[in-house]
């Protein structure tokens, strides 16, 4: 078995060679003479907000490539994925549109209009920067098709006996190792963590082992909100016993022996991640790139990890869509952390825009977080988010499968009036379609008050925002999950339609199969 030591000691190792190759070796490297920042902009998947030691110590997990970010930067501690799923938080990351403006709300592929939804390539290649892009794709655009997405990747050389996060980390730090006559943009999208997936699955791991978990009482401590909450919607309910009905999520008898365990190899994970990101930074500095390159590190969603009894994500609760944020440029941005709410689907892109100088466009309604990133006052912030999600992935239960799409509204505690730290919840089907949860005393999201009296006052404001957002920002789906009082709808079985989409010509359009959950 490899302790946890010896496998922290083998990714050092790794690292160090990896970095100190001659082949990235380069000198005389310097940004644009035009004094534009480079920006790196860094993805993990499926990361949930705290899962760094910046966050929670290192007594179970160490993270030296992130924490060094922060000590760097910004960390927004109040940042949510625009919908807990790979694909359609992708997309919305890189659009800077949300899912429902840009019809991805699942991990089926949908070919965007690069005019209407421009890429994130697309705008800094038209600015004149030099745009690469590493690791996994998952955009819904054809990945051969620079003019669609922007990005004019360099071949440079591939080590294929490499996994693929480490494939990636190794084409990017030659990448920075070049000498660029114009600033960079430099996208590493990695894997890991979300090989915790084939983990729970017991399946083989894409991105090499990480040795065998310890006895459970030498590994982190088990969820402390494991059961379903106090007064489920029979929603959640429905599409919790659809989960473990599939082979895709097969934790349903997990006990809590096996949750510690499971939350041992996540850590692991993300340290295998930590150490590719590692090689990436020390390019970056051996380049003496660093003071001259923004850097932006997230996740496109969470990790549920046996809270209220799920794995993966998709879900609404807090482990699923609450992600790390890290905004960072050595010398430039003000190094602590801010709780302003952040929708990384809107907000990003039009924070690397402002960085390098350049417009947003109005077609984009997030916000740049320079002024927070660089300790600038901000008079008004929002104070409040929407977040879309599409449950898609269950199996059938007595006779139907399950497919339910939901929005959730999550207000800022130092909202004014009686709406504030709340979290809000109405889905498209099921008899009790609400949840409301008081964030600040009930974290662990263990009670569902939507039905209490005594918080009707706040439900009826959680339903205006989201009535206000269905009206400013065109969402359908939105206003029609509130019609009638948000009357029950019984559950719909979608076997057919899923076996239409499986049979759809864009289904395996750029989609690893490892990917799909």
């Amino acid at each position: 078995m490899i302790s946890r030591r010896a496998f922290l000691k083998s990714s050092v190792s790794v690292l160090a060679g990896s970095i100190l190759a001659p082949s990235i070796m380069a000198s005389d490297r310097s940004a644009s003479p035009s004094g534009r920042p480079n920006v790196l902009f860094i993805m993990t998947d499926q990361q949930f907000a705290d899962a760094m030691s910046c966050r929670m110590g290192r007594q179970f997990i160490h993270t030296p490539a992130m924490d060094s970010l922060a000590v760097n930067g910004t960390v927004f501690t109040c940042a949510y994925t625009p919908n807990p799923l790979c694909m359609p938080a992708r997309n919305s990351l890189f659009t800077g549109r949300y899912p429902h403006e840009t019809g991805v709300t699942r991990n089926v592929a949908v070919k965007l209009d690069p005019v209407e939804f421009t890429c994130l390539g697309t705008y800094f290649r038209r600015a004149g920067y030099e745009t690469a892009y590493y690791g996994k794709w998952h955009l819904s655009f054809p990945q051969k098709d620079v003019d669609a997405h922007g990005f004019a990747t360099p071949r440079g050389p591939t080590d294929k006996t490499q996994d693929q996060d480490a494939r990636a980390a190794g084409d990017a730090a030659r990448f920075i190792a070049q000498k660029h006559e114009k600033p960079f943009l430099l996208v590493v999208s990695l894997l890991n963590p979300h090989n915790i997936c084939e983990y729970a699955r017991g399946q083989k791991l894409p991105c090499g082992p990480i040795g065998e978990a310890p006895v459970p009482e030498q590994c982190p401590p088990a969820p402390t909100n494991p059961a379903p909450p106090e007064n489920e919607p029979d929603t959640m309910t429905m599409m919790r016993r659809g989960y473990h009905a599939s082979p895709m999520f097969p934790v349903g008898d997990f006990r809590p022996e096996k949750w510690r365990q499971l939350r041992w190899a996540y850590y692991r994970m993300i340290e295998k991640v930590d150490a590719e990101i590692g090689r990436v930074l020390h390019a970056l500095r051996q380049a003496g790139l660093e003071e001259k390159t923004l850097i932006v590190s997230t996740s496109d969603h969470g990790e549920c990890a046996g809270a209220h009894g799920f794995n993966q994500k998709t879900v609404f609760y807090e482990e699923s869509v609450h992600v790390p944020l890290i905004v960072s440029h050595k010398g430039v941005t003000k190094q602590g952390s801010c709780d302003k709410m952040v929708n990384t689907g809107l907000d990003l892109l039009p924070t690397m825009l402002d960085f390098a100088g350049l417009e947003t466009p109005r077609k984009l309604t997030g916000r740049s977080l320079k002024p927070l990133a660089t300790g600038q006052s901000v008079a008004q912030w929002r104070d409040h988010l929407v977040l879309e999600n599409h449950m898609d992935q269950a199996a059938a239960v007595d006779g139907i499968r399950p497919s339910v799409q939901g929005r959730m509204v999550r207000t800022d505690p130092t909202r004014s009036g009686a709406a504030g730290r709340f979290k809000y919840c109405v889905y498209s089907q099921g008899v009790q379609r609400e949840s409301l949860v008081d964030l600040q005393a009930d974290p662990g999201e263990t009670k569902n008050l939507a039905r209490d009296p005594g918080h009707r006052r706040v439900l009826l404001e959680h339903r205006a925002l989201l009535a206000k957002f269905a009206q400013e920002h065109n969402d359908p789906l939105a206003a029609s999950l509130l019609a009638n009082d948000v009357e029950s709808r019984p559950f719909r079985d979608e076997s057919q339609r899923a076996a239409r989409n499986a049979r759809s010509p864009f289904r395996a359009f750029d989609l690893p199969i490892r990917c799909r959950g």
